[in-house]
């Protein structure tokens, strides 16, 4: 079941931006994670914006935002090529949900936690990855 966190400054995202990053979030982790769009997945998709007070986030060069994307997979769950995909378009997403440009790309920096097997669990039991594959397969077989 994937996780997903985006940390910013408060005010560093538009208006809109602030309305639709969470669910813009989840749905590029998805699609790398390559679940099916089921309502049920998609309710897995756990995505959450943590924003920063005003002066708690600089860099010792200057105080421009920078954003943090924390995705959290079972291990297994991306291959590096979906790993990269999904390091490119959370990039993207944020960098339009703050309304900058593909120059500004450095500033948004994505870290992929991958759980390891046996650490991850959800309605009181482990959930291992095979559990997650076999359930996707019948998600897809009824959607």
């Amino acid at each position: 079941m994937p996780m997903i966190r985006l940390t910013a400054p408060a005010g560093a995202l538009t208006e809109q931006g602030r309305l639709s990053i969470q669910r813009d979030l989840a749905a590029v982790l998805l699609r790398w994670e390559g679940a099916p769009d089921t309502a049920f997945f998609r309710a897995q998709a756990w995505s959450y914006l943590v924003e920063l007070p005003e002066d708690a986030q600089i860099t010792a060069e200057d105080d421009a935002p920078r954003f943090l994307v924390e995705v959290t997979v079972p291990q297994g769950a991306l291959s590096e090529r979906r790993k990269a995909g999904l390091v490119e378009e959370a990039t993207k997403t944020v960098l339009a949900a703050a309304d900058l440009e593909p120059d500004d790309a450095l500033r948004v920096w994505v870290l992929v936690h991958e759980q390891p097997e046996g650490t991850w669990g959800a309605g009181g039991s482990v959930i291992r990855y095979a559990d997650l594959v076999a359930l996707a397969k019948g998600q897809r077989a009824d959607a």
